[in-house]
């Protein structure tokens, strides 16, 4: 009997950063490819609303600040900075639209086939998309994840008082008073984005530290640089409703272990605890397929979900929700599916926190490695390196985390003004397996940055030189 000739070999249900790099490698590899795509251009939320918008005001917040906090001023350039919010929206809107541009020529130049619209299965290798219907040999489930809601704060974008992230990227106006509820990663970003432009910023978390996830010494460092930069911080702290009166917010928040209840009052309220799966409205149960506890998808190591033929990368599976690890979960999901060996490494996911200065992390945390047996740190601080006290940047270090048996790296964390890209290396050393020896031993540029994360695998050895 001869094989059942399906419309497409591989059809990918999303576009975000995962879908549509799985997509390009799937055509590259000779499959006929479709992509789904309910928003009227590609690339999902990263880079519409998320990673790449918040970049473009956290650049141009960054120029701003500068020029009114003084810090040009020292380096003589003397100027009177006025905010033009329109203009700097519009720049944002440009990156937006330039990318996403890009992505649609190279589907084009692939050969990819964009089916617009909402994707439901029909069975395992049959997908409607707005009444067609789409016979596929291969799913890949690609959808993302959206802003998790918290229960008794309404979130309305419209009217700007309280807004998501995507909300809190179209303000009209620079809020006198913000208050953000979430001391992770989006909050920190865009509370940074609307304390540069003059608001006043308070920041609501229930943990007793900044960014979860990350390495505890980065994560007491972060509150007292946030606090310097005048960021209120209410840590241990749980929010428990919201009203809204006209163009005011009225939070009633307590102490999260429980206690005596408080109001704050504030003309912009952001609401940022996290993100979740998109898996609803899939038609998942028409072929048999659940999800965990969190909303997630399970797959195996090559992103095979339990049906056959219906494959799954990127925030709607375990692991952290960062557009780089779809990206490559995309391409090795693409790779498996053509009958090749596709490979990520979850151990070595970079993550990094583009406020000012960076908080970058890889691999283990200090408490995490030590768990697992005895270990050997180095830190080198960021006021002892010549580029950045040159720069006057002098916020920050790096910590290098080694096995104390056999010097392999296990972690690297650092705060500096590029810490986002210092990372990389540090990366690139761990997926090699490196010694903090290694590391220590291969010449640094100077003056750079980077030295920093040289001096701090010197230090796990007792021998820095500049401290």
């Amino acid at each position: 009997m001869a094989d059942q000739t399906y419309d497409y070999d591989v059809l990918i249900i999303g576009a975000g950063p995962g879908g549509y790099v799985a997509a390009i490698r799937a055509a590259q590899l000779g499959l006929k490819t479709a992509c789904v795509e309910s928003r009227e251009t590609l690339g999902g939320t990263c880079l519409n609303v998320g990673c790449i918008p918040s970049k473009a005001m956290l650049h141009a917040s960054e120029y701003f600040d500068a020029a009114a906090n003084g810090s040009m001023a020292k380096m003589g350039v003397l100027v009177e900075p006025k905010l033009d919010l329109e203009a700097m929206h519009a720049q944002r809107l440009d990156a937006v639209k330039q990318l996403t541009g890009g992505i649609a020529f190279l589907f084009k130049k692939n050969k990819v086939d964009w089916k617009k619209g909402h994707a439901t299965f029909v069975d395992a290798h049959t997908v409607d998309v707005g009444g067609e219907k789409i016979t596929t040999k291969n799913v890949i489930i690609a959808t993302g994840s959206s802003v998790t809601p918290l229960p008794g704060v309404e979130v309305d974008n419209d009217k700007q008082v309280v807004v998501d992230s995507t909300g809190a990227l179209e303000l009209k106006a620079v809020p006198k008073k913000m208050v953000v509820i979430g001391g992770g990663v989006i909050g920190l970003e865009l509370g940074s984005v609307w304390r540069r432009l003059g608001a006043e910023v308070v920041v609501v978390e229930f943990l007793d530290q900044l960014l979860p996830g990350m390495d505890m010494d980065i994560r007491k460092e972060a509150a007292k640089i946030f606090k310097k930069q005048g960021m209120t911080l209410m840590l241990s702290t749980k929010v428990t409703g919201c009203t809204v009166k006209g163009k005011t917010a009225t939070l009633t928040i307590e102490p999260a272990a429980g206690g005596e209840a408080s109001t704050i009052e504030a003309d912009c309220v952001l609401v940022s605890i996290g993100r979740r799966p998109n898996t609803e409205g899939l038609g998942l149960d028409k072929i048999g397929l659940e999800t965990n506890k969190r909303g997630q998808i399970e797959t195996d190591h090559d992103f095979r979900t339990k049906v056959d033929g219906v494959w799954a990368i990127g925030d709607v599976i375990p692991g952290p929700m960062l557009a780089h690890k779809a990206e490559d979960e995309g391409i090795a999901c693409a790779e498996n599916v053509a009958g090749q060996t596709g490979i990520v490494n979850h151990a070595v996911i970079p993550g990094v926190v583009y406020t000012w200065p960076e908080f970058a992390g890889v691999g283990l945390t200090e408490d995490e490695a030590k768990e697992r047996g005895a270990v050997k740190v180095g830190k080198f601080p960021m006021l002892a390196n010549s580029r950045a006290k040159t720069n006057h940047e002098p916020d920050g270090f790096v910590k290098v985390i080694a096995d104390a048996e056999t010097d392999r790296v296990l972690g690297v964390w650092c705060i500096a003004s590029v810490a986002g890209t210092m990372i990389a290396q540090a990366a690139q050393a761990m997926e090699f397996g490196a010694t903090s020896e290694d590391i220590a031993y291969t010449c640094h540029a100077h003056p750079t940055h980077s030295e920093a994360i040289k001096e701090a695998a010197m230090a796990v050895t007792g021998k820095p030189i500049h401290i």
